[in-house]
């Protein structure tokens, strides 16, 4: 099983508004630094995105992909890799967890395999800022009621 990198941060929210802004894709590139277009392409039965393209743009690093959500009760959502330019596997999720006083704590879990030659060290590293940013982007994204 490849390495994965997680990290968390406490949100103040409620579990239900914090995976709101997760599940509202369309304004992904509002808040997140990397996401320059996001497009549903098919939904659940319940409405929830299950495919969605990305344009991504994270420097050195830009991607056209497509992931496939999978929802779990209300509290967690996980993603895999349909295709990409860049990358060969992309798999992560959120994990919602409230916690006192009406707050929520955010884990999101990340595992990225490049195309390219890369160090785990380094690529290890490069998940650490994209988990640490879109933790952030998502705090003050929900934290500023949308």
């Amino acid at each position: 099983m490849a390495e994965h990198t997680s990290s968390s941060i406490t949100i103040d929210a409620a579990p239900a508004d914090v995976m709101e802004v997760i599940a509202d894709f369309a304004r992904y590139p509002d808040w997140t630094g990397e996401v320059k277009e996001a497009e549903v392409l098919k939904t659940d039965d319940r409405g929830r995105a299950e495919q969605v393209r990305l344009v991504m743009d994270a420097g050195a690093i830009k991607d056209d992909q497509t992931l496939a959500y999978t929802w779990t009760g209300a509290d967690e959502v996980s993603w895999t890799l349909v295709k990409s330019q860049m990358l060969r596997s992309l798999d992560g999720s959120y994990l919602l967890r409230p916690v006192g006083d009406g707050a929520t704590e955010v884990t999101y879990r990340l595992t990225v395999d490049v195309k390219i030659p890369m160090l785990g060290m380094i690529k290890r590293k490069a998940e650490k800022v994209i988990i640490d940013r879109a933790l952030a982007g998502l705090k003050k994204r929900v934290e500023s009621g949308r």
